[in-house]
């Protein structure tokens, strides 16, 4: 089968963009064709080429919206479609499942949309939120069928009315299962945490940083990892007497050897869908500090395998770092515990082949 993937950037390591990258490795190794259309090419596609995976840059595409590039997008697209005559078209990330979907069905192609979470979910501003869900729900008759990574995000378009429940499917998120020596833990008494992702306005690094900045009779270095302009939270660590115990470490390719020299994940947002860095942190055997939003409490088991707390409510974070911090026997626990979770429900084979089962079902119809 010739699978088309629309996404819209490819030069960052983000969730999407990994969830692609591993979906078109394995399904070159079952003998399909994946073939990559995207804007902003970079580490990501590189890659994929390195893999003998066809990559296809569609100038236009990008992130912002912009009338007329999103204009020559589509017909970018569109002439690119029509080229390849792929089986089915697949979409993901927000402005690529706009202009794919579109692109796909004026060539006559079936198209599914993969929502890596909503861009009208919980925790959106009012005004985008509706904004957001007047074009999902006039896309949703451009979609043969649409994937969501969380029962969350399921159920938020059935009560939403993007979709009929017959053409939406909720698939886990899923990353491939590797051995590691998950006895990483520092023998220091500094407790090292980590947090990986993209500063914007997403991601509450804000909430973060004031709440550990309440721990500081505790011992604590904090790593954050991410894309993105750190100036302003660079600023707010100086301001709260911290910057000596924070390290902004940018984005980085080597998240695995980072994980393996931490003791306590974090993930503190105003959103998410099905967040792939926190698979990662319990593949590495890390307990894990998240907030309640999205799928989250899909995957993080309260007080067993993490902590998890609501959004934007800083005591209750305070209260999950001062608790755990201190407690290294019941960190180990709880990452043994996370470990075990994910080899049991979160490995990347039982995500690729129920995505491809879809695929196939689509096709047929």
């Amino acid at each position: 089968m010739k699978i088309a993937f629309c996404i819209t950037r490819m030069d960052e390591y983000g969730g999407a963009q990994m969830h692609v990258r591993d979906l078109c490795l394995w399904l070159k190794s079952q003998g399909h064709k994946p073939i990559v259309l995207s804007g902003c090419p970079g580490k990501v596609s590189d890659f994929l080429l390195s893999q003998g995976i066809e990559f296809i840059e569609i100038p236009s595409l990008q992130r912002a919206i912009h009338l007329k590039q999103d204009y020559d997008a589509f017909h970018q697209l569109k002439e690119a479609l029509k080229n390849l005559k792929p089986d089915i078209v697949t979409c993901h990330s927000s402005k690529a499942g706009l202009l794919g979907r579109l692109a796909a069905k004026s060539c006559k192609l079936p198209a599914i949309f993969t929502a890596h979470g909503w861009a009208f979910t919980v925790g959106v501003s009012p005004i985008p939120r509706a904004f957001y869900w007047i074009i999902e729900k006039f896309l949703s008759y451009f979609s043969d069928h649409i994937i969501t990574v969380s029962e969350f995000d399921k159920r938020l378009a059935l009560r939403s009315h993007i979709i009929s429940s017959d053409k939406i499917t909720a698939i886990h998120n899923g990353i491939p299962f590797i051995f590691e020596n998950n006895d990483h833990h520092s023998n220091t008494d500094t407790l090292s945490l980590l947090m990986v992702a993209r500063i914007g306005i997403q991601k509450d690094h804000k909430s973060l940083l004031m709440a550990i900045a309440k721990c500081l009779d505790q011992k604590w270095i904090l790593n954050l990892v991410g894309g993105g302009d750190d100036s302003e939270l660079r600023k707010m660590s100086e301001e709260l007497q911290i910057s000596d115990r924070v390290r902004f470490l940018g984005e980085r390719s080597d998240i695995a050897n980072i994980l393996s020299k931490t003791d306590l994940f974090l993930l503190i947002s105003h959103w998410e869908g099905l967040p792939l860095s926190i698979l990662e942190a319990m593949r590495s055997g890390l307990p894990v500090i998240a907030s309640d939003v999205g799928g989250v409490n899909e995957v993080v088991i309260h007080q067993k395998t993490g902590w998890l707390v609501p959004a934007g409510q800083e005591n209750n974070l305070v209260t999950a770092l001062r608790t755990l911090i201190p407690d290294r026997d019941r960190l180990i626990k709880m990452g043994i515990a996370g470990r075990q979770h994910f080899e049991k429900h979160f490995t990347f084979l039982e995500m690729a082949q129920k995505t491809l089962s879809v695929y196939k079902q689509v096709t047929k119809n």
